[in-house]
Parts: C-alpha cells; structure tokens; sequence
C-alpha cells in the first residue's frame, strides 16, 4: 500500500475555523488528520504542501518512520505551523493503518486502560453552567474577566476583582461537587498571576491554566513558589518532547495540556505524557478543536495512564460535518470508538460547501495607554 494523495479543507465554522488533511492510498483505504491553527488556517495548508513529498509514494503504516521524515528532513524543524501539519499528516497515517489492521488506533498503541473518556466544556454563564448540568455536564472552564475591542483597556487590579466575582457565582450556581477551571491564556506577569490565583483560592478550582506567557517557561517557578491551592497547568503552546523537556523535569506545574494537533500527533503526545508520569504530572490534553482532532484525542486518551480530561468545545458544525456515525460527547463522557482507524468519517459534500472565507482576528487587548496585552 502507498500514499497517493494528500488533499487539505478548511472548514468555515462559527468561532474557529477546522483545517483537516485526507491521506489517500492506492489500495481505497484514506486516513483523516486535523491541524486545526486559528488564525493561521492557510499556513498549515501550505506546510502540508511542503511536507507531502516526504509522504507520497510511502508505505503508510510506517508511520514513526515518515514522522521522522517530516521533522528531521527538513533541515528547519519545529514551529507550530509546520508541527500542525505534521501532526495532521500523522493522525491521518494512524487513521490509515487501523484500518488496514482492522482495529481502532488505541489498540494498536496498547489497548485501553480506561472504559471511557471524561470531558469538560466551556462556559462562564451561571444559567447555561445549569442548563449542562442537566444533561449530565460536571466540568467547566472560562478565562479571566476582561472586555475585549478597541475601546477595551486591561486594568490588571480590576481584572483580579472581576475574575473572583465571576468564579464566586459560577460556584454558586454548579455547586460543590462540579469542577471548575480558570484559563489565564497566558495573559499575566508572575506577580498578577499570583495574585488572581489567590483570589480564586476560595472557589476550589482543579486547575488554573497558562498564568504566565510561554516564552520563558522558567517564569513558572515565581508562580509555582506561591503554593497556590489548586493544581497549575499549562502546554497548549508547547511542542514535542524536546519543548516539554524543561517544563518537566523542573516539576512547574501539575498538569500538562499538549494539543496532539500542534505537539506532533498521537504518537509524540504519548511521549509526551510517558515524560510526565515519571514525575507524577497528569495529562489534560488541549483540544478546543473540530471532530478530527477530537478522535485522535480520545484514542489517545484511551491508552494514556496519567489521564486526567479533555477539552471538548460545544459546536454544531462538529457534529454535522461528520459522515455516518457521529463522534461525540453526552453528558460530558466519549464512548471509546468501536469501528477501525480513528473511527471517524468526514463529509467531503458538507466541507466543500462551506469553504473558508479567510482569516478573523481576534479583538485585541491593550493597556490604558494603547500598549498591546496578551490575549
């Protein structure tokens, strides 16, 4: 069997646009991958360009093998445009080889060590919170307070209070049992971060996400020596092995966020998560991602001992761009997928009707004086 084809859509969709890759063979047997980057849908499309020639004309079931292809024949390796379409190619060749073998990928990479996959979705709505509940909804994740757009100014003491309001009535409203997280986005210095992470102490959070910016992940350690109450957590802008390396083996947070959309696919995420349980750190992969990037997900999770949740971002076009059987989370759980590959099809009618109509910013962040913010 060999690759043929790579063929890349990008899916419009309200609130992140989806990029998915279809890796064809000569046998009829195709694999689906996602490198879902927003705001940077049309490079990842160019880098699966750039990259298809380490792939056509390959057995697609060697899978490690063209990963290390794609990353180290390059010459210029890494960067998160050019890791989401390696990622996207490589869940894609699992897609491939599970079919080939007729099993779903998590038994491929070992077998299950759990019945079924636990998410958490996002909302910071005290009504809607409740509404979730009821259908079964017990996590929930919303980010600092703040108002976004030109007439928006970040008011760092302002933004503590706001937070500590927000989280005060979400636990109100959700209760004690339900589990809430904070996502800093990164947005903070060490000493704001601290601070917002005290005022959020009183509300039992399970983790509080990506206080401080990514750059200098050492930046952590002025964080993790606060002794804050909840668990800290950060990677969504980490990649591979080598770029967890340090975050891990200096022991800054408790739990790790690798998006396999970005890290480097299934296979490199599960290398990822070996590092971090050698030091106890759980794993709470970053998926605010389409169907694709979902499934992979999920077979990762699967088989990943130092589990903890998965990111599941609410969106009907997830689910109606599917094909067939759809892929989905109810009452906050996956059930663990049953058919071969990653055990999902695509639409190719539905993706080709609603093409991308070109990048969409994000409402930017300044200070008072018209500094640029993180946002």
């Amino acid at each position: 069997m060999k690759v043929v084809e790579l063929k890349t859509y990008i899916l419009e969709s309200p609130g992140r646009e989806y990029v998915f890759v279809k890796v064809e063979t000569d046998e009829g047997i195709h694999g689906w991958g996602e490198g879902t980057l927003e705001m940077k849908q049309g490079t990842v499309v160019a880098a699966v360009r750039d990259l298809q020639g380490y792939v056509l004309g390959e057995d697609p079931t060697r899978i490690d093998y063209l990963w290390q292809r794609m990353y180290r024949h390059g010459f210029w390796r890494g960067g998160v445009a050019i890791l989401s379409a390696i990622s996207a190619i490589e869940q894609a060749l699992w897609d491939i080889t599970g079919k080939a073998y007729g099993q779903p990928v998590y038994k491929l990479l070992g077998g299950a060590v759990r019945d079924y996959i636990s998410c958490y979705t996002h909302t910071g709505d005290p009504r809607r919170a409740q509404e979730l509940q009821a259908e079964g909804w017990q996590a929930f994740k919303f980010g600092a307070a703040g108002r976004r757009g030109a007439s928006a100014a970040v008011d760092e003491r302002g933004l503590v209070r706001e937070t500590a309001r927000a989280y005060e009535a979400m636990r109100k409203a959700v209760g004690d049992e339900a589990d809430l997280m904070c996502d800093c986005h990164g947005r903070f210095r060490p000493a704001v971060a601290i601070r917002l992470g005290r005022a959020l102490e009183p509300y039992g959070l399970l983790f509080f996400e990506e206080p401080v910016p990514p750059d200098n992940t050492l930046a952590l350690r002025n964080v993790r020596a606060a002794g804050l109450s909840m668990d800290l957590a950060t990677g969504e802008r980490a990649f591979t092995k080598w770029g967890y390396r340090e975050l891990i083996e200096n022991q800054l947070v408790d739990v790790i966020q690798p998006d396999l959309c970005h890290a480097g696919g299934i296979k490199e995420t599960l290398k990822i998560a070996a590092m971090a349980e050698t030091y106890s750190i759980v794993v709470a992969p970053h998926n605010p991602n389409g169907p694709v990037g979902t499934a992979a997900s999920v077979h990762v999770a699967a088989c990943m001992p130092n589990f903890l949740t998965l990111e599941y971002a609410l969106s009907p076009t997830r689910d109606e761009c599917q094909a067939g059987e759809v892929l989905k989370a109810v009452g906050g759980k996956i059930a663990l997928p049953t058919r071969p590959g990653l055990g999902i099809e695509l639409d190719e009618d539905y993706l080709a009707h609603h093409p991308w109509q070109g990048v969409k910013l994000w409402p930017g962040l300044h200070f008072a004086d018209g500094g640029v913010a993180d946002v």
